[in-house]
């Protein structure tokens, strides 16, 4: 017998609480969707990159992308270069007006989840601090750059 729990339980538990927090922590003003912004800063990280990369950094189909880049392009966020080697494509890549909203996302993102923290006890916030890293690893945080 183990003393480790279930793992589709914790599984489970898992998924909810983050579901959870991640509706606490999104911003209910922001001129910008989830998956805009989810796009950009992928754009931002792995600049210049072509559609069809974003889509699959993004696990959406082409036409997904195809609108969230005219959005992003005519909102200021990002800019296009045509592909030196393949006349049909594109590279994207933010602008300094998408780069800032990039950062001011998550400046208050991670701003909204410090609110969150304020009603953990210290035994609480040491056990999420400790879990870090494997929720990192688990999210792919760290992940190695786009390959094709």
């Amino acid at each position: 017998m183990t003393d480790h729990p279930d793992r589709a339980e914790v599984a489970a538990r898992l998924a909810l609480a983050a579901g959870r927090l991640n509706r606490r922590i999104r911003s209910s003003g922001a001129d910008i969707t989830p998956g805009q912004l989810s796009a950009l800063a992928t754009i931002a990280r792995f600049a210049p990159i072509r559609p069809g990369d974003l889509a699959r950094a993004e696990k959406v189909a082409a036409p997904t992308v195809t609108r969230i880049l005219a959005d992003l392009e005519s909102r200021g966020y990002v800019s296009r270069t045509a592909d030196p080697d393949d006349g049909r494509s594109f590279f994207v890549e933010t602008t300094e007006l998408g780069a800032a909203e990039v950062q001011n996302a998550r400046s208050a993102r991670a701003q909204r989840v410090l609110e969150v923290f304020e009603e953990l006890d210290d035994a609480e916030y040491a056990t999420i601090a400790a879990a870090i890293e494997a929720f990192e690893k688990a999210a792919g945080v760290n992940s190695p750059e786009l390959t094709e």
